[in-house]
């Protein structure tokens, strides 16, 4: 009995993974929408989102679109994790594949863009993308929806 439950042991310490199941093979997830010609806090927001945790930017800088973003995040209550947690399960995979960097014309007509990055195993890939649903494939429609609700989610009410 007492080889049979070493043996169990063992094997769910070999089972582990070194990465917090709540974002399965993503290290990290960032996202969030900018507005070029707006004023205040809420035109630049950027959340990154860790396997448990949720950081919110406090540089609200409008992005560069060349490059990927530069944030100074700053850990929001653990709470906001619940808000935000699932949305690596939306990423369609036509997007993991796309080389171009900027979908559509983000902010061109003043209706803002997202931006979307991820990292994994240490690898980060990133996007800027029209928030004009027009702009867009289809295939990332229901992904942008995913994003903005999300963001509206971490809103303060």
């Amino acid at each position: 009995m007492q080889k049979i439950l070493a043996l169990l042991f063992i094997a769910g310490l070999l089972s582990c993974e070194d990465k917090d199941p709540g974002l399965g093979n993503f290290d990290y997830i960032v996202f969030g929408h900018y507005y070029g010609f707006c004023g205040g806090e809420a035109c630049v927001e950027i959340f990154k989102v860790t396997g448990s945790d949720v950081y919110e930017d406090t540089k609200d800088v409008y992005p560069g679109r060349d490059g990927i973003y530069s944030g100074d995040y700053q850990k929001l209550d653990r709470s906001f994790y619940t808000l935000v947690k699932g949305l690596e399960n939306y990423i369609p995979s036509e997007l993991l594949g796309n080389k171009e960097k900027i979908i559509g014309q983000p902010d061109a007509g003043d209706w803002g863009g997202l931006y979307f990055e991820f990292s994994t195993n240490g690898k980060r890939d990133y996007w800027y993308i029209d928030k004009n649903r027009s702009n867009l494939p289809e295939y990332l429609i229901p992904f942008a929806d995913q994003i903005e609700s999300r963001i509206e989610a971490l809103q303060p009410k």
